[in-house]
């Protein structure tokens, strides 16, 4: 199979963080970490992200920023990056979503959807 020239894969984990959350005061914490690689065939440069932040009331909030937690990672083919960051909702439930936009070394702007993945507390047993 031939590879695209184009191709960000992108894999998020996310975990919910009580020590930072306030239930009381509808704050639920997560971090979430993103292992990015790229699987095409030209060297790319992150230059910036969206997210979209949906908790379980329907609240979305907008992320739009430049890189990632201070970063422009440079990823040759093959090669990846991981980092940690964190969101907080209203909700012990929710979701994110979004895409990053890179630059390829020919010039060529490409954007590398990001997948989307549940924000929940760990369920109990009572």
């Amino acid at each position: 199979m031939r590879r695209k020239p184009y191709e960000l894969k992108v894999d998020v984990k996310a975990v919910y963080l009580r020590e930072h959350s306030q239930p009381d005061a509808d704050q639920y914490t997560f971090a979430y970490t993103v292992t990015m690689e790229n699987t095409g065939t030209v060297p790319a440069k992150l230059l910036g992200r969206r997210w979209i932040i949906t908790d379980a009331n329907g609240k979305t909030v907008e992320v739009v920023g430049e890189g990632v937690v201070g970063e422009h990672p440079y990823l040759r083919p093959g090669e990846a990056f991981e980092y940690t960051s964190a969101a907080t909702i209203a909700t012990p439930v929710g979701s994110m979503h979004g895409s990053y936009q890179l630059i390829a070394d020919d010039g060529m702007p490409f954007e590398a959807p990001i997948a989307a993945f549940s924000l929940a507390i760990p369920r109990r047993l009572h």
